[in-house]
């Protein structure tokens, strides 16, 4: 499978990430939309886009993104969990709470790669039997670094296999 140029070269826990739409125009609207001013019924939207333009992982499970605490609570719900209820009905697969936050993490917003990197690590614990392949489900692929954080922590709780899905991907155009 043909890597993009961001994970050529790299070592990565997961095998794949694919995403509906890039984070941009509209879809950066909705997602913010979704996120911070509390539209949860665009979950439902943003799971039908998935569905229909992601194919359905090889996985036997769901895993999603655990929420930041404080940020869920004050945003009275939680995108990556929702996104993941409405992917597992679709797909018919079981969502799996095993992913919890080890520890408190900095917002990633505006963060260089290698800070947004070291801000995740090690920030992800499985609490719970994790099956051998899961797919991991966030709202929004922006570095990796958060998807490959809590890949790393799926793969050493017994994942195989961790494919990442998510409703949208920021796209990093070359530099004339």
């Amino acid at each position: 499978m043909a890597r993009c140029r961001e994970c050529a070269g790299r070592r990565l826990a997961f095998a794949s990430a694919r995403a509906a739409v890039a984070y941009e125009g509209v879809a950066r609207s909705l997602a913010t939309s979704w996120k911070e001013r509390g539209l949860r019924r665009l979950a439902v939207l943003a799971a039908d886009l998935v569905a229909e333009t992601v194919a359905r992982p090889a996985a036997s499970a769901l895993v999603f993104v655990p929420p930041d605490g404080d940020r869920s609570r004050r945003r009275g719900h939680d995108p990556p969990a929702q996104l993941a209820r409405e992917l597992g009905d679709r797909w018919e697969l079981p969502v799996l709470p095993v992913l919890a936050r080890a520890r408190p993490l900095a917002r990633q917003r505006g963060l260089p790669l290698a800070e947004r990197r070291r801000n995740v690590a090690g920030a992800f614990a499985a609490c719970g039997r994790v099956p051998a392949a899961v797919a991991l489900v966030d709202d929004v692929y922006t570095s990796g670094s958060t998807a490959a954080a809590a890949a790393s922590a799926l793969r050493r709780a017994g994942a195989r296999r961790v494919e990442i899905v998510t409703f949208a991907r920021a796209i990093r155009y070359p530099q004339r």
